[in-house]
């Protein structure tokens, strides 16, 4: 029992106390965060779910274009023309906090928005299906980058999740039963010793009322001694007096 490794004292039940009612409003407030981050991560999988589902069919798409577009052109072509792109792209990152937990959001801004900037070749040799394919991939890049934040996002969540859920078992399963043990344990300790002591009172009263007893029985009898004594003298003076009057008024007569 964790309890046997305590002092049983008054003070330190009261610190039990104290640290049980905290543990137990942690244990709260816990399995609350955990469930409102249970509930936060459901609806990123939703989104997860939908986002990779476009970005699955955009890639398809464009894989697709690509694919026609590479059919159409020598592949010396083809590298040629995708060798030198024309537009930049600057991926930006901040942090938002989720119950305490900071996970990333992207954004991204490209060096002028012409749309047309894309496109890093000329129209003379190129064919429209490669067109089609960079503007599909051009389209799918935000979903993309979001679906990285999201699956980014999901996996801080969940890490946080397990994090939460292993200090509420640990909280429920571990250190307030703990802590209850502990308490039954001295609060047992304490009535022993209250009782011990009601005991060893009551032996001691009781000590003291056969003392307080014998002591007066002790002065009862040395007074009713001592009365028999001065009764016994008095007798003995009053018959040596009666004697002696009689005795005197004798030698009178003669």
């Amino acid at each position: 029992m964790a309890g046997t490794t305590v002092t049983p004292t008054r003070m330190m039940l009261k610190q039990l106390k104290g640290r049980l009612k905290t543990a137990r409003r942690g244990h709260k407030l816990m399995k609350d965060k955990r469930d409102e981050l249970m509930r936060q991560f459901m609806d990123i999988v939703r989104l997860n779910k939908q986002l990779r589902e476009r970005v699955e069919q955009g890639l398809t798409e464009a894989f697709a274009a690509l694919q026609v577009a590479s059919a159409i052109m020598s592949p010396e072509m083809l590298e040629q023309a995708l060798l030198y792109p024309r537009q930049s792209v600057e991926l930006d990152m901040e942090f938002k906090n989720i119950m305490s937990v900071n996970v990333p959001q992207y954004s991204f801004h490209t060096r002028n928005n012409d749309p047309s900037e894309i496109y890093p070749y000329g129209f003379a040799q190129t064919s429209g299906e490669l067109d089609d394919a960079l503007e599909r991939m051009a389209t799918v890049f935000e979903d993309m980058l979001r679906l990285a934040q999201v699956e980014k996002t999901m996996q801080l969540l969940a890490e946080e999740i397990e994090k939460t859920r292993r200090r509420v078992n640990a909280l429920e399963y571990v250190m307030i039963p703990n802590y209850q043990d502990t308490i039954k344990y001295i609060t047992m300790k304490l009535d022993e010793n209250e009782r011990s002591n009601i005991t060893r009172l009551m032996k001691i009263k009781d000590m003291m009322i056969a003392e307080n007893l014998e002591e007066k029985h002790k002065k009862e009898a040395f007074w009713y001694k001592k009365s028999l004594s001065i009764k016994w003298m008095y007798f003995m003076l009053k018959l040596f007096f009666k004697f002696t009057s009689r005795y005197i008024s004798y030698l009178l007569l003669f």
